[in-house]
């Protein structure tokens, strides 16, 4: 075991209920495949590192995606919110061993694996890691143990999320890096952006 993890967080491909804000403007059926398109990206790059990584599903654990991911271990998210569910990730993997934990999501079209391996080193000679969103939240945080304070009282989807943690961070005297700026995708302005300025084929 390698002593740094990464931790995926991944909604089950359920239709109807997989970018929901996206599906409010383009239908269910196309955000279904605009999901499946940011989870393979995520994916894709997570092959490039060499860490352990474990995949936290929102609901179940699919048969299918053990198939699809061999080097991955497969948790199912547990808590009754979103601060919650992350914090007990954490706590999971400092718990059988681990000295740096790094957290993601699947609606980063931008991340590359540089920025993961960016963040793996800024933990060297930090206690905290961001990945600062471009609408005020965050499609990285990375710590070298568990802070439940740093999820705690965070009005999650917010343009307030960002700020409001590294306030906690500093409360908490923690020296925190923050890696470059990204976009997440959540509505369909958003996945026009992104399509616009890369060339990538979506049918």
């Amino acid at each position: 075991m390698s002593r740094s993890g990464l931790i995926v967080f991944q909604k089950n491909a359920t239709l109807g209920k997989v970018k929901t804000r996206l599906a409010a403007t383009v239908g269910d059926q196309e955000a279904m495949k605009i999901y499946q398109w940011l989870t393979s990206h995520t994916h894709r790059i997570l092959g490039e590192l060499e860490v352990d990584k474990f995949l936290f599903f929102s609901d179940y654990i699919p048969e299918l995606e053990i198939k699809n991911f061999p080097n991955y271990r497969f948790e199912v998210q547990v808590g009754t919110d979103l601060g919650q569910r992350m914090s007990q990730a954490f706590s999971r993997l400092f718990e059988i061993g681990f000295e740096k934990v790094i957290i993601i999501g699947t609606d980063c079209a931008e991340l590359t694996s540089q920025d993961l391996k960016n963040a793996f080193s800024m933990l060297d000679s930090h206690d905290l890691v961001l990945g600062p969103a471009k609408d005020g939240g965050y499609y990285l945080l990375g710590t070298r143990r568990n802070y439940p304070e740093l999820f705690r009282e965070i009005p999650w989807s917010t343009e307030k999320v960002l700020e409001l943690t590294r306030i906690k961070a500093n409360e908490l005297n923690l020296k925190h890096g923050l890696l470059n700026a990204l976009s997440d995708i959540d509505t369909a302005e958003d996945w026009q952006n992104f399509i616009t300025k890369n060339p990538i084929i979506h049918e």
